[in-house]
């Protein structure tokens, strides 16, 4: 599918990979809506690319219509969702105490990171159905969730975070499926460790960095945000991928710690 002219939203457009794939989409000619928490970011990346910020919590039904209608009325066709909201949690099911993980963490984990991208998936999908085809094949749109390597290899301490990526990878077929009749792709990456921000700046953090990187096969590196957002435009604009998980992670395979 072609990009240029068409508008997009991305959920956790502020920053990460969200922020990365945002520029990617701009620079191809997509009018992006900017849909994160954070407005001062937010605000400031959407001023630069020429596009457009919405407050976004992904789990409020609200919030979320309001990202995919500010899309709907930039004048472009609505053609792409990108679900990059996300965050992570690090908790043994049981502690070295006896403690039980507590519940309200694991909910909020799986409210975030899953409903909140079936909530952008199923409310951007309604919207994109009222589009006209793009192509002969009767194309109107493509989503783009992202999950992790953690949902096919979680390790000690991510039941709450596989948990949540698992049930993104779970859903990307069957949202293909039924989204085949109004002509949406849906696909799924699940990436491994890439450099964001996340993990700060300073050579303490560079250390940090450096010894995530040792496992990973080859490029014997992290994996870059810019990479991560190459890989989303390839998925949006290669009209034959549909229903897929693909891994985006160096070749690497987690182990249990």
């Amino acid at each position: 599918m072609d990009l240029n002219g068409v508008s997009a939203v991305v959920s956790g457009g502020a920053s990460g990979l969200g922020e990365a794939t945002v520029r990617a989409l701009a620079a191809a000619g997509a009018k992006v809506v900017v849909a994160d928490l954070n407005e001062d970011k937010g605000k400031a990346l959407a001023d630069e690319i020429g596009g457009v910020f919405v407050k976004t919590d992904v789990t409020d039904e609200t919030q979320v219509q309001a990202a995919v209608q500010a899309a709907v009325d930039s004048g472009a066709p609505l053609r792409v969702l990108v679900s990059s909201a996300g965050i992570g949690w690090a908790t043994r099911t049981v502690d070295r105490n006896g403690t039980p993980h507590d519940l309200a963490t694991f909910e909020k984990v799986v409210q975030i990171n899953l409903i909140g991208t079936f909530n952008l998936l199923r409310l951007g999908a309604a919207a994109i159905a009222k589009t006209e085809p793009a192509d002969a094949d009767g194309l109107r749109g493509v989503v783009i969730n992202t999950a992790s390597v953690a949902a096919l290899e979680g390790q000690t301490g991510q039941i709450a975070y596989s948990a949540s990526k698992g049930g993104i990878v779970g859903m990307t077929l069957p949202a293909a499926r039924d989204l085949a009749a109004i002509g949406v792709r849906v696909n799924t990456v699940c990436p491994g460790i890439i450099d964001t921000p996340i993990y700060g700046e300073g050579e303490a953090a560079e250390e940090f960095k450096a010894k995530l990187a040792q496992p990973v096969p080859f490029p014997k590196r992290m994996g870059k945000a810019s990479e991560f957002a190459h890989l989303v435009v390839s998925l949006i604009e290669n009209d034959y991928m549909n229903g897929e998980t693909v891994r985006f992670d160096g070749g690497i395979r987690f182990q249990p710690k």
